[in-house]
């Protein structure tokens, strides 16, 4: 059977999350509005008839990190493409202009020595109001495809041309594995879901200062998912502003965070979900 590993790349807020959800049929990578929500490469296994694909869902290259965590993610995502890939895929959104972030991450795809093919993502809109400002990729890509990953459009022949470009290979026992994300561990995937409404609830109000710890996760006796967690923030201000007017809005993100946790892990949940302010947290995340 066929096997293969396949790298994402794009500027933030491509959609190169969505498509890799869509593409394995299933939630593996967070997503929100916000550039800078995919933090670390998520690797997801797809599995059909033919073989498997491992997806690569790296985080998105900024124009100018200005902060340490920004910077840090620049240069791994970088690091990371050096790794043996069999194609990367380059997402493009033509609903933007072309900007320097675009020829930024264009010239990193074009030094890349391995298959390369185009994607233009969100064709479901008639916003796409910029994509004759990609129409010259289309020559520089053997292979190019039109899909929208937020409907599952078009995504089939991309599956199909993957498959093509593959050789045959060793398969990935699923058991070793919080399946279909393959890098990550329960702690790990459930603080990602957390973070996720984090962004989702607060949208513009609260800059990229915030991430999610898990203390505790373990299955109590009558079958409840007991998880302890922190949402950890740079200032007093932000504290206030996730903790909300008498609570409200770290019960709104509770709530969203227990009800998602819930129907991935398919059990009862109880999540005791804290605020705190630690100045220091992008230094010392690994």
């Amino acid at each position: 059977m066929k096997s293969g590993t396949i790298a994402l790349i794009g500027r933030p807020n491509v959609g190169k999350s969505t498509l890799v959800n869509s593409l394995i049929g299933q939630k593996v990578a967070i997503t929100s509005p916000k550039p800078q929500t995919t933090r670390f490469p998520i690797q997801a296994l797809y599995k059909d008839e033919r073989g498997q694909i491992i997806f690569t869902d790296l985080p998105g290259i900024f124009k100018k990190a200005k902060d340490t965590l920004s910077k840090k993610i620049n240069r791994q995502t970088i690091n990371d493409l050096e790794g043996e890939f069999d194609a990367v895929l380059y997402i493009v959104d033509p609903t933007r202009k072309r900007d320097f972030e675009e020829s930024r991450v264009l010239g990193i795809v074009r030094k890349l020595q391995m298959p390369k093919i185009l994607v233009f993502n969100k064709m479901e809109t008639e916003d796409a109001e910029y994509l004759p400002q990609y129409k010259f990729l289309e020559d520089e890509f053997d292979t190019f495809f039109y899909v929208s990953a937020k409907k599952k459009k078009h995504l089939k022949p991309l599956l199909d041309k993957l498959f093509e470009i593959m050789s045959e290979g060793e398969q990935t026992p699923e058991e070793e594995y919080v399946y279909p994300a393959i890098n990550l561990d329960s702690k790990t995937f459930v603080s990602e879901l957390i973070r996720e409404k984090v962004f989702l609830r607060t949208r513009q109000e609260l800059p990229y200062t915030t991430t999610v710890v898990i203390d505790e996760l373990k299955e109590r006796r009558d079958g409840t998912l007991y998880i302890k967690a922190r949402i950890l923030t740079t200032d007093p201000t932000y504290k206030k502003m996730l903790i909300g007017t008498g609570g409200r809005s770290i019960k709104i993100i509770g709530m969203m965070a227990r009800k998602e946790i819930e129907l991935a892990r398919n059990k009862k949940v109880y999540l005791d979900l804290q605020v705190e302010v630690d100045k220091h947290w992008m230094q010392t995340l690994s």
